[in-house]
Parts: C-alpha cells; sequence; structure tokens
C-alpha cells in the first residue's frame, strides 16, 4: 500500500490504496516513516509524495479508527521522519488531502497540488485532536488565523484559497504533477547534498 521508488537521488513515495482512498492505516504509516529514513539513509538528495488516483489521502482508515489508530503514535512518526529528510521534499498532491494525512504533508518542504484538490482537517467536528505537530507547522505556512479556520471552524478549501493562504506553492494539472515536481527537485538534485541540508536548515532559522 505504500510504493517506494528510487531513481539516482530522489526517491518517490506514493500511497497505493486508491479504492480506499488512499486512507491511512497503521502499516502504512510504519512503511512511509522508514521509507523517509532509509532514503536520508541512503543518501537520496529529493523526496516526493504522492498519490495514486484521484486522492492523495481521505486521512484515517475508518476500521483503523475502530482500533485506535487516531491515537497511535505512528502519525507522529511518519510525519517526524519526512520533517528530518535532510534533502528537499515535495507533496505532489494528486487530489483532496484530509485529516491526519495532513501531517505528512505539512513536514514537506514544498507543497503541490492539482486544481481539483481540497484541504480539510476535521477534528473539531470528530471530537479527535490533531497530532501535536500539524497545528504548529499548519499556522507557520497559512498564519495563527487562517490554521484555526482549518482546525476550529472546520472550514474545507480549495486549491486556489490554499494557494493564496500559502498552504500550497503551485497549481499544476495532474497529467503534469510529476513533471513538475521533478522540475522543482532540479537545483537539489545537481546540488551537493550537504549544501542542500544546510540551506535547508537555514530557512528554518537553524545554524547551516
Amino acid at each position: 500500500m505504500i510504493r517506494v521508488q528510487t531513481t539516482g537521488d530522489c526517491c518517490q513515495v506514493t500511497l497505493a490504496r486508491p479504492d480506499k482512498a488512499n486512507a491511512l492505516t497503521e502499516a502504512m504509516l510504519q512503511a512511509l516513516a522508514s521509507a523517509a529514513t532509509d532514503a536520508a539513509a541512503n543518501g537520496a538528495k529529493v523526496l516526493i509524495l504522492t498519490g495514486e488516483g484521484k486522492v492523495f489521502s481521505a486521512g484515517a482508515d475508518l476500521d483503523g479508527m475502530k482500533q485506535g489508530l487516531g491515537l497511535s503514535p505512528a502519525w507522529e512518526d511518519a510525519s517526524a521522519a519526512v520533517a528530518a529528510f535532510p534533502g528537499l521534499s515535495i507533496a505532489a498532491l494528486n487530489g483532496t488531502l484530509a485529516g491526519g494525512a495532513m501531517g505528512v504533508a505539512l513536514a514537506c518542504d514544498l507543497r503541490i497540488a492539482v486544481p481539483s484538490a481540497n484541504f480539510f482537517y476535521p477534528v473539531m467536528r470528530l471530537g479527535y485532536r490533531p497530532q501535536p505537530s500539524d497545528p504548529g507547522r499548519l499556522a507557520a505556512l497559512v498564519g495563527p488565523s487562517r490554521a484555526r479556520m482549518i482546525l476550529l471552524a472546520g472550514q474545507r478549501i480549495d486549491a486556489e484559497t490554499a494557494l493564496a493562504w500559502g498552504l500550497i506553492d503551485r497549481i499544476c494539472d495532474a497529467s503534469v504533477l510529476t513533471d513538475t515536481a521533478m522540475s522543482l527537485a532540479e537545483a537539489a538534485l545537481s546540488a551537493d547534498p550537504a549544501h542542500v541540508a544546510a540551506l535547508k536548515r537555514m530557512t528554518k532559522g537553524e545554524a547551516p
């Protein structure tokens, strides 16, 4: 349900459960975390996350939620592994991004999406809390008030609004989604990995 493809210094991780709208199970979250960690250990310069089908991810698997998936540390482990990747990470969102799946996209350095994508995180309506790192990462991108619009007011936003708010960085047609991600990765792929890592730390306000 997680497909990993490495081409040169680029690792692409695909959520491959389209019949279930790529809803995330604990095993998928663990596999995603391992893929990001392994990519870093193997010296990949770029990590691309995407999905199969017309939805990036509907969030948590419903059967898993009945068994306590909502409280699993696997959510935070997955987003932490993506955030810790030392190279450039890009979420190529092939469709709607919902619920807990927001965490791994927020942990990426860049986010691009197809025009039909919608974004929502229905923790207020469902009575769950987001994973600990998600609100801070969301607020860093869109600002505190807009983060509250999504989390507290339960607003669903479209791709154009997400772009205007800073949640995503570019909108592109599905037919060129992967090509667009690769074009954004070109500079990092041609650079020294230590240089990529240093620039990434500097954008976070850390020492190079």
